[in-house]
């Protein structure tokens, strides 16, 4: 009788452990408000019951058991495969469907460039095409400084292709890494065949094995090949091997959400690959922003100045970190790492120039900076002097799938391969 009762409230401290771990300050846990994670429900027992466990743990010291519950071991390795859990698809999840702009598309130029000796600049306000992850459109959509449409890429597939959050260029700029927070998986898509190349994931399904993410975010394709990709909910940094399909490393451990890294992160939602081989892994609760080498060194770990909600820290081209506030009024913040100290800031509290949970924010080579403003459907350029607003796609606070617009647009990328500018030119 006394094992059973021992085992009972073994498994009943267990409940309150794992429900203490999820029960998290559940801010930014997921991008936008409508997609943030519900707080676990408190554990609840039957008062006699209770009072029996309660009685049980003065007790077990003395009838010799115990009740401590083993941590997992620091480098365990996720299963490679389990069910996982279904998710269920909202209208707010579909957004507008598979749409396009109805544009007809230029021939795209081979990529000739490199993110260290690009194309031909436009000069400003935009010097060269971004890349938008258009989310609730569905889609990819490239627009040149000069807002012609030049190319896009809709979902072929609302089943596997959805909420595209994120996109960042191959270092070669043949392909682009896009990962769906709210489809639990990642995609490799072809630039030149506007076709999807890799999957990894489950799309609507969750989980915690090596083979499923719970909202990935910021996932990149570094120059060996491999991705890297922060597991929002899962705390944990993940390396995949594509041409395995398999995770080779991961940074954290899966479920242990507290900010302690590499041995754990407090919900990860940014790890941007620098020059050199370096990270910045972007954590939600309380803003901390860490540089990490790729062995898994810390070389300085630090809470953003100014930053209710960061959101994708990257570096400036003077070694500072620019990371975007994804709050209402939201902002954007410039610091440096060696004195935590903001040396430029922007946020306006209403008006036009307010912005509305931006989620990524970028250093231009002209030292302007590009920004994606989520809720009021807009990607913006702002004069890093003057604070004004010199460049804008799409219309504020006005969703919509047509040339000129856009529907919560969530991550960006600045085409530095593609000479663009020369393919459109006037042919004489």
């Amino acid at each position: 009788m006394v094992e059973t009762l021992v085992l009972l409230a073994r498994h009943s401290l267990q409940l309150i452990q794992i429900n203490s771990q999820e029960a998290q300050p559940t801010h930014g846990v997921a991008r936008a408000t409508v997609f943030r994670k519900a707080p676990m429900p408190s554990l609840s027992l039957p008062r006699p019951l209770a009072k029996i466990i309660g009685a049980l743990l003065l007790l077990c010291p003395l009838l010799g058991a115990s009740l401590a519950v083993a941590a997992p071991p620091t480098n365990k390795k996720p299963a490679d495969t389990e069910p996982g859990t279904p998710v269920t698809v909202t209208p707010e999840m579909r957004g507008a469907g598979e749409v396009s702009s109805g544009t007809e598309l230029p021939p795209a130029p081979p990529a000739t460039g490199t993110r260290e000796h690009p194309v031909p600049s436009w000069g400003k306000p935009l010097p060269y095409p971004i890349v938008i992850a258009d989310r609730r459109n569905n889609r990819l959509i490239e627009i040149a400084p000069d807002k012609r449409i030049v190319w896009e890429f809709p979902s072929p597939d609302l089943r596997i292709y959805r909420g595209n959050d994120d996109v960042f260029f191959s270092p070669d700029g043949n392909s682009l890494m896009v990962n769906e927070e709210d489809n639990y998986d990642i995609h490799i898509v072809d630039y030149a065949e506007r076709a999807i190349t890799f999957n990894y994931g489950t799309p609507d399904r969750k989980g915690r094995a090596a083979n499923q993410f719970d909202f990935p975010d910021d996932a990149h394709l570094l120059r060996d090949g491999s991705i890297v990709v922060a597991d929002i909910r899962n705390c944990r940094i993940m390396f995949i091997d594509p041409k395995k399909s398999e995770l080779t490393r991961q940074w954290g451990r899966t479920g242990h959400c507290k900010h302690d890294p590499p041995r754990s992160f407090g919900y990860p939602n940014g790890v941007t690959p620098l020059e050199g081989g370096d990270f910045l892994v972007t954590e939600i609760p309380d803003s901390w922003i860490s540089r990490i080498t790729a062995d898994g060194k810390v070389l300085w770990s630090l809470r953003a100045p100014h930053i209710q909600y960061p959101s994708d820290a990257y570096p400036t081209r003077d070694g500072q970190v620019i990371v975007a506030d994804y709050s209402k009024p939201g902002g954007v913040v410039i610091f440096d790492p060696r004195t935590g100290k903001v040396t430029w800031e922007y946020r306006v509290k209403a008006g036009e120039k307010m912005l509305d949970h931006p989620s990524l924010a970028m250093e231009l080579p002209t030292g302007d900076i590009v920004l994606n403003d989520d809720e009021r459907h807009r990607v913006l350029v702002i004069d890093r002097q003057t604070k004004e607003i010199i460049w804008q796609y799409g219309v504020t606070d006005k969703p919509g799938h047509g040339p000129g617009e856009l529907f919560y647009p969530d991550g960006f990328d600045i085409d530095v391969f593609h000479d663009w500018k020369a393919a459109l030119a006037p042919r004489h």
